[in-house]
């Protein structure tokens, strides 16, 4: 039986670019927002909006700011109910550079924060709200914050935050299903005027099953990306999730055309997905920064003293 309420966030542009610079051509974001569009999945992510004075284009592709005019020559002339979604960090953002909903082809800002900045993400999300955007906070590296801290910053975006979505973002990949339980159950007892999200990453290959977790006790918004894409391990599978929801306004068909033509060639230039590197951080709850690193060095197989490299001597 499937719920209504469940909307799909597709993230696939926005994570996928943290591998390559955020450098996709047109063409391709173009095709990936038809075939979203012709599944029914109702949000997608097509990059940040980071300020030019912090990042160099010259440095960056297109969605590392996602212009106005860019995401227009993606979205014009395609018939479409997906609403296009942009992700700003904390820090990285000049909010004057952010025009009003009503002049922009976006529909939802989100805001990525750690918990000790919920302060900064609080006034961030309040500006875009009062701009007339959808919002949500996501918070990261959730799998690192106190109980006591975490409580504190859901009661806070409660009582002063105009975010319509609360974000749980496993960014190391490193929480199990009673872990989720725990913290979705946790959101959604203080949370009562918002919805509560989740946003999990595959370095222990739970991805897909974390997000059942989070489904399963009432989490309304879901990220995935298509074929998994995403930065190191990747993220949880599109193609996946809408088999789960059996929601008859998606349709896998066109997620799996696009595999076929554009994903399946683009593995052949991009590493991403499970991997034992990517597992070992997700066991250490751990940033992927290290495996990343080994897997562009000469030493990327070998894994026993990559994992001895990040648990170091134990003291007796």
């Amino acid at each position: 039986m499937f719920r209504e309420k469940i909307k799909v966030l597709d993230c696939t542009i926005r994570d996928g670019g943290l591998i390559n610079n955020h450098d996709f051509d047109i063409r391709f974001v173009r095709e990936v927002y038809k075939a979203l569009s012709l599944a029914g999945v109702d949000y997608m992510e097509i990059g940040y909006k980071n300020s030019k004075k912090l990042f160099s284009p010259k440095d960056f592709g297109r969605w590392k700011f996602c212009d106005e005019e860019d995401i227009k020559k993606v979205t014009d002339g395609i018939e479409s109910k997906t609403k296009i979604s942009c992700m700003v960090d904390v820090d990285r953002v000049d909010v004057d550079d952010i025009v009003p909903r009503k002049d922009s082809p976006v529909a939802m800002m989100r805001v990525a924060s750690y918990v000790k900045d919920i302060d900064k993400a609080i006034y961030l999300v309040n500006h875009f709200a009062d701009k007339g955007y959808e919002t949500t906070v996501n918070i990261m590296a959730i799998s690192r914050a106190l109980d006591n801290e975490l409580t504190e910053c859901l009661q806070q975006l409660e009582l002063e935050c105009k975010a319509g979505v609360i974000y749980i973002v496993d960014s190391f990949g490193a929480l199990y299903q009673e872990t989720t339980e725990f913290l979705i159950k946790k959101a959604k007892s203080i949370l009562k005027s918002k919805e509560v999200g989740i946003h999990a990453h595959n370095n222990q290959q739970l991805a897909f099953s974390n997000t059942i977790e989070a489904i399963i006790h009432d989490a309304n918004y879901v990220d995935a990306t298509v074929y998994g894409l995403g930065r190191a391990a990747g993220n949880c599978p599109l193609e996946l999730v809408l088999g789960f929801l059996k929601n008859p306004k998606f349709d896998i068909r066109p997620v799996l055309d696009l595999i076929s033509k554009e994903f399946i060639p683009l593995r052949e230039k991009m590493e991403w997905g499970y991997i034992i590197p990517y597992a070992i951080t997700g066991i250490l709850d751990e940033h992927p920064r290290a495996a990343i690193a080994l897997r562009s060095s000469d030493k990327k197989e070998n894994y026993r003293e990559f994992y001895d490299s990040l648990v170091g001597e134990v003291e007796e």
